[in-house]
């Protein structure tokens, strides 16, 4: 910035000035832009990773998946767990156009086809990131907290949704029908059914799908 200002200085014209100012942001812009890009490609190289199974990517694992040095990754991140922040909202992004929202009306069947099968097709999405997360939780309070905020989500879009079904209930039953109900719909109830029973999608969402109406039949409390 010196060296640009002091020869603004000696031309000692407007349009001199004009073109050392140019010059600066650019220089700055296409810094913003290299910056920019070994960030997205560090965060990329660990979303890979935890798609590809490796669910706790080590720094240099990541360094070597982006193409960069081990230095660039800290550069960029302040810690590992920053990182995976940002892969989180980076999946997040990803994932939002199927969050489509369950309608909360209409004949219980017809909802809780909706539900499952949106349930499915998310679970399926988030895996192996919810993986990773579920292996980072204890020792990311950050990432403990957005765990809680996403049970909390679950719990009331389960209220929303099957709200008829629910209402009429002793607290105590509610309570407790609920959590079947998240346990249910969850990401490690979904990975049991895919990967430890080789389930495929329609059979998992057959399985989920017949477990919450099972849950929800009034002759089931």
């Amino acid at each position: 910035m010196a060296n640009v200002t002091g020869v603004s200085d000696m031309v000692g014209s407007t349009e001199g000035r004009g073109r050392g100012e140019s010059s600066t942001r650019e220089a700055s812009d296409g810094r913003t832009a290299r910056s920019q890009r070994t960030r997205d490609s560090v965060v990329e190289a660990l979303l890979d990773l935890l798609n590809a199974g490796n669910p706790r990517p080590t720094a240099r694992e990541i360094a070597e998946r982006a193409g960069v040095s081990l230095r660039s990754v800290y550069v960029h991140f302040d810690d590992l767990e920053d990182l995976f922040l940002a892969a989180a909202r980076r999946h997040l992004e990803r994932i939002l156009p199927l969050l489509e929202k369950v309608p909360d009306t209409g004949p219980f069947s017809d909802r809780l086809t909706a539900f499952t099968d949106r349930q499915g097709r998310l679970l399926e999405a988030i895996g192996p990131v919810q993986l990773a997360s579920n292996l980072q939780e204890p020792f990311s309070p950050t990432i403990a907290t957005i765990g809680v905020a996403v049970r909390a989500a679950a719990h009331n879009e389960l209220e929303r949704v099957f709200g008829v079904e629910l209402d009429g209930r002793e607290a105590a039953t509610r309570r407790r029908l609920l959590v079947a109900l998240e346990l249910a719909s969850s990401y490690n109830a979904w990975n049991v059914m895919r990967c430890r029973e080789h389930f495929d999608e329609n059979e998992a969402r057959t399985a989920m799908r017949e477990t919450l109406s099972a849950l929800l039949s009034r002759e089931s409390v």
